[in-house]
Formats: structure tokens, sequence, C-alpha cells
């Protein structure tokens, strides 16, 4: 049997009462695992990998003293997988933080008539940031609650005290996640705004007051008034950050000889958030455009140095309308940006902007520019980075889709659960696009245990090739009433596998720890860790993220391998956003011919299902029902009818002109949207 833990624990933080991750048996695992990969692998290939299965799982084997090592680590900590999971899937990863690790929430387009009213919009956003804040203090943030599976169990809450208290901090070879204690430091009071590659302390509470938002916008309108100083320039440092983490830690211990640029390095990493003033970035953007500058800010010509990328939250506001959310994926999952996100705009949407004078402090001091002493040596480490990112930003192959022929109502009305259906969309997609299923990263919460992150459904399942050919390749010999009964048994494994994920039981998290125990145990690396099949099993060329928000907007991401894909989707009631990313570089990959296949394919299922008129049989439709329940992925607004942005911009008289469906926003759990990237193995092992 599975180690289970069902007794309440001591508050872990966040995690008062829920139980322990689960530690699957190794039988199982490594069952799944050879299930997993059987029609990844040429008959060869299979042949060894199963040997090598054999002999690590064999009675009195390595595998079971690891196992058992395993099992003494889930005694002993609060989630035995945390912290081998948070190195091997961030800290040690030595790529640049822009594109290949931090996603983007993209926000509608803002129509700022004049320069004002982005500052407006700045000022409003850092009010509720700073109600947020006191929420978070407070402890007062409803309970998340999970849906589908186990529904109603409480969720895991830790991740969300980690949004404006923590920074990630670069290593010669991993990474560290910095988590402020407020019982050893003062709280922080201040924001950092980055506006011209100048970087401004704003102090938020000033003699024991909050700043109200007439007092922020006066102190931003000072800051864009002093960043426009020419005789004041400083070198964008902020560029620094957006190289390989390797290259940012050394060039940060070179400035950290001067005081001057540790005092500035110290009000950085200290800060609350930042708010980046971003430059007009030409005419009116499309949403691939936008997506392209929130990821990495249109590099060193537009607004590239404007950035801090090691900070959790960083919130873009563009003088042409361009913005959003960038943020650092260490310290927390998808889902807790979304609903933060989603609080700030309908703040905004619900509390109409108070720009009247309040009792202010008359005379507030000025925020004061940060200072940098550059040597010749960082002009240089500059220079390099730069080069770098311009490489990033013209590498990056983005495509931001709105699918407006049906969305998940339609779906719905299959039986079929969205997520499941997409998924299996996104594999026939690949298949059209390459002619062969792949690796794929889909990732499932497992914040109903404590301290829980994420575990990967493997989403290529043999069921979803068998589907796939009958489409492409047996388009004429299978007929529709075959190729329907292929689709619902893809979505069934689709579906079996997301329910072990959330519930613990998924393999990557298992395959992970045993191979780090025998790292710690010094021992030769297992041969199923050196085998071609683990390493297949973790280029997760197609990664995969739902994000589902009830605000009009979208998230995006870069590939987590050099010939991969990011394919992000928000299935909406009438409509599904795609952002699909992949690299110039890779002579196998094309954004726009893989969003082309999807398209097509979508198309197909829908008229399949329609042939088939799909759920007329009674007791297919209550089993199709009863996996609905199971895997679904929507919150509680989900039936709600979306506003297209158009439509809403034309309604929107006044400041901000960001898009709500409605402001119920309680018991929400979304299960498989949670990380935005996904590796399996450490940076070395996929070399």
């Amino acid at each position: 049997m599975p180690v289970l833990d069902r007794e309440p624990s001591k508050d872990l933080g966040g995690g008062d009462g829920l139980p322990k991750l689960p530690l699957p048996t190794l039988k199982e695992t490594l069952d799944t695992y050879l299930r997993c990969m059987k029609h990844l692998l040429t008959e060869e290939q299979f042949n060894k990998t199963q040997n090598m299965v054999k002999q690590f799982g064999a009675p009195g084997g390595v595998g079971e003293l690891l196992q058992s090592k395993l099992v003494e680590r889930r005694e002993n900590k609060a989630n035995w997988v945390y912290d081998y999971w948070l190195n091997d899937m961030y800290l040690n990863n030595r790529l640049a933080l822009p594109v290949n690790s931090s996603p983007a929430m993209v926000f509608p387009q803002q129509n700022f008539r004049a320069p004002i009213d982005s500052l407006r919009f700045a000022a409003h956003l850092i009010s509720g940031v700073l109600e947020y804040k006191t929420l978070l203090d407070a402890r007062a943030l409803p309970m998340d609650y999970a849906r589908g599976q186990l529904a109603g169990t409480p969720m895991c809450m830790e991740q969300y005290y980690r949004l404006f208290t923590s920074y990630r901090l670069p290593g010669p070879e991993r990474d560290t996640l910095v988590a402020q204690e407020s019982s050893v430091m003062p709280e922080p009071e201040h924001i950092i705004v980055a506006c011209k590659n100048q970087f401004f302390v704003l102090d938020v509470v000033i003699n024991f007051r909050r700043l109200n938002e007439r007092d922020l916008l006066t102190q931003l309108e000072k800051i864009a008034k002093m960043a426009a100083s020419e005789e004041e320039q400083l070198p964008p440092i902020g560029l620094l950050t957006s190289d390989g983490r390797t290259e940012w830690a050394e060039s940060r211990s070179v400035l950290m000889r001067e005081s001057t640029n540790r005092d500035s390095l110290d009000m950085i990493e200290r800060c609350l958030c930042i708010v980046c003033l971003d430059d007009t970035s030409g005419p009116e953007l499309s949403d691939t455009t936008r997506a392209m500058l929130m990821l990495h800010g249109g590099g060193v010509a537009k607004n590239g140095g404007n950035r801090w990328y090691d900070k959790p939250m960083q919130f873009v506001v563009g003088a042409g309308g361009c913005c959003g959310v960038v943020c650092e994926h260490s310290p927390f999952e998808g889902i807790v940006l979304v609903q933060c996100t989603e609080y700030l705009l309908k703040y905004m949407i619900g509390s109409p902007s108070k720009l009247v004078r309040a009792a202010s402090v008359s005379e507030l001091p000025a925020p004061r520019r940060l200072r940098w002493k550059c040597t010749p040596e960082i002009h240089k480490l500059l220079a390099s980075s730069a080069d770098k990112l311009q490489r990033l930003v013209r590498n990056l192959d983005m495509n931001v889709h709105k699918f407006y022929d049906y969305g998940k109502e339609f779906i719905k009305k299959q039986k079929m659960s969205p997520d499941a259906y997409i998924q299996v969309a996104l594999q026939l997609a690949y298949y059209r696009c390459h002619g062969r299923p792949v690796s794929t990263y889909e990732s499932a919460s497992i914040r109903r245990f404590q301290e829980g992150r994420v575990d990967n459904i493997r989403s290529a399942t043999p069921e979803a090739l068998a589907f796939v050919k009958a489409m492409t390749d047996g388009m004429l010999s299978t007929s529709d009433t075959e190729k329907m009964e292929m689709l619902h048994g893809a979505i069934t494994a689709q579906t079996k596998y997301t329910i072990l994920a959330i519930t613990g039981m998924a393999i990557d998290n298992h395959l992970l720890g045993l191979r780090e125990i025998a790292r710690e145990l010094k021992i030769e690396k297992p041969g199923i860790f050196k085998d071609d099949a683990y390493l297949i099993s973790n280029q997760f060329i197609l990664s995969t993220s739902q994000v589902p928000t009830t605000v009009e907007m979208f998230c995006c991401y870069g590939p987590v391998v050099p010939n991969g894909y990011g394919a992000c989707y928000n299935p909406q009631s009438d409509h599904i956003i795609f952002s699909v990313s992949s690299f110039h570089e890779s002579p196998q990959t094309c954004s726009a011919e893989l969003v082309k296949c999807l398209v097509q394919g979508l198309l197909d299922m829908r008229d399949l299902c329609n042939k088939c008129n799909c759920g007329s049989n009674p007791a297919e439709q209550r089993k199709a029902k009863t996996l609905e329940t199971h895997t679904q992925t929507e919150t509680n607004w989900q039936n709600k009818t979306p506003q297209r942005s158009s439509d809403l911009t034309r309604n929107q008289q006044t400041l901000p002109q960001v898009m709500v469906k409605t402001p119920d926003q309680t018991k929400v759990e979304a299960q498989t949207q949670t990380s935005f990237t996904g590796r399996g193995t450490s940076f070395e092992d996929r070399k």
C-alpha cells in the first residue's frame, strides 16, 4: 500500500490540519513509468528500459533501499519532495529567467490618452497591492478549497504569503529562495519603481501612515520627472538580472564590492514588489506583441533594462497601454498569481480611483533614486547581458490565438472535462505537425497536502496516441464511431492520470525523490536514471498549463527545452485563448504551424462530436458526468458569460479599462493550471 497520512498535522505554514503528501509504492511508480514510456520509445530502447526497471525494483535491490529512505524522510518532514522539487524545477536551473522561467499575465490593452493616465493606473494598482498585503498580513485571505475529486478539501495557503516577501538570490551553482521573516527584520514599507532603466524607492508608509492614492500619484509624477532628467542617467543595471543565473551571480558579486551598490541591492531585495513604468512601445499592439513585451520587455532598445527579474511580482504599466505582471515562479504557482491579479483588477473596478485630496502628509519627501557605482568591468558585464537578452528577444516565436468557434460550454455539453479535451487536442496538434508523440508536461496542484506545490500529468498517453493516429494516419480506414470511442478512451485516460496527480500518486515527484536520495547517499547513480528513457521522459517538448481567468487577461511563458513548445490555455464559455511559444533557432518548431494544427484539430473534434451526437446514451452520459466532476478545473464562476475586451473598451469611460466578469471570488481551486513550466530533471540531467 502507498504511505498515506490522514492525521491532522501541526501548522507548518498555511498547512494547518492538512495531511502529508503521500508516497506511492515503488511497484506502482515503476509500473506506471513503463506504461507512460512504452509508446514513446523504440522497441530496443523499451526492452533496455524494462530490464533497468526490473533490476532497480528487484527485491532487496537499490530501489527498495532508496524507497525506505524516502519513507523515513516523509516521517521527518512536512513535505518529503518540496526541497528536491524546488531545487530541481527552479533553483538549480542556470537559464535566464525571462522567457525560460518567468511567466507573465497580460492585461487587456489600456487606453491611456495622456501620460498622467498611466501614472493614475499605476497609483490605483499600488493601492490595490497595499490592500491585498493588509489581508495577507492579517492572514485574512479566505481559504481555497479543492473542486472535483475530494471536493471541499482545504488547500495549503502558504504560497500566498510569499507573494510580497520573497526574493530569488542568484548563486554560482544554485539560487536561493529568500523569504523575509518579519520577526527578524522589519516588514518592508517601500516598493521599487523602475522608470527609464532607473530605480527609485517609493515609501508607501510615511510617519506610520499608509499613502493614499493621491499621494502615490504625486510620488509617481516626481519619479517620472526625475527619470527624465538626462544628466542623472545611470547605466541600466536591471539588464544584469536578465542574464543566465551563474553570470548574474558573478556580476552581483562584482557590484557588491562597492557600498553604494550594496545599499541599492538591499533596497531592491527587501521591497514589496517592483512597478515598471515602461515607455510606449509603438502603435496599437496585438495580443502576441503584448505577450512578448511582457516576457522580455522588448530588449535593450525598448524596456528590457526596466526590470528586476529576481523579484516575484513585477507590475508593468506601459505608457502605450501595454500592462501586466511578470512573476518569478519559484515562490508560488499560477493559481496564486491569478487569484492575486484578479483581486487587484477587481479592486480597481470596484473601488473608483480615489484621487480627491485627503488628509495628506503635506510635504512628502521626494522618492530617492538608487545609485550605482559602475567600474569598466561592470560596463563590460552590462554589454554582455544586453547581447544575450537581444538574442533571447530575437529567438522567441510567440503566437497568441483566440479560438472563437466554441469554448468550454460546448465541451461540457459533450459530457467531457474541458481540460482533458484540450489536452487531447494538443496531442493531436503536435502529432499533425511532427508525426510523433512526445513527453508532455501538464501541471497538477498538490496543494491539498502540506506545503504542496505540483506534480506532472503525463498527457501523452497511449490512448491519446491511438486517437490522434485514427484522426490522421487512419483518417479514412477508421469509422467515426471508432474514433469517438477512442476520443472517450483518451479523455478517460487523461482524467485517471489527473486524479493520480492531484492525490499525490503520480510518478515524477517520486522518481525525483528516489534519484535525489541516491545522490545524498553518494550511491552511484542507478541505471534507471542514466537510461535514454529517463532522459526522453524528462525532455518536455510540450510544456502545457491551463490558466483560467475570470478577468479578461491571459497568461504566457516560453518553452522549457530548445526544441519545444510552451502552450498555455485559458478556456472561457464561448472561446479559448491559446498562448503558444517556441524558439526561432529550432528548425523543428514553429508556433504558427502548431496553432494552425490546433485550430484544425479542435474543429475536427467538434465535427466528430456533432456527427456522433455524443452523449445520447443515458448510461454513457452518467459515466462521463462523473468523469467531468473528477477533473473539474474551473472555478465556481465558470458559467458566467465573458465580455470581450473590445466591447468593454467601448463602454468603459474611466480608468482603468480592466475587464471583469463577476466579483464572486471565494472557495477557488483550479487543479491543473498551477505551474506554468515543466522540468522534471535538473539542468545537468537535461544536457
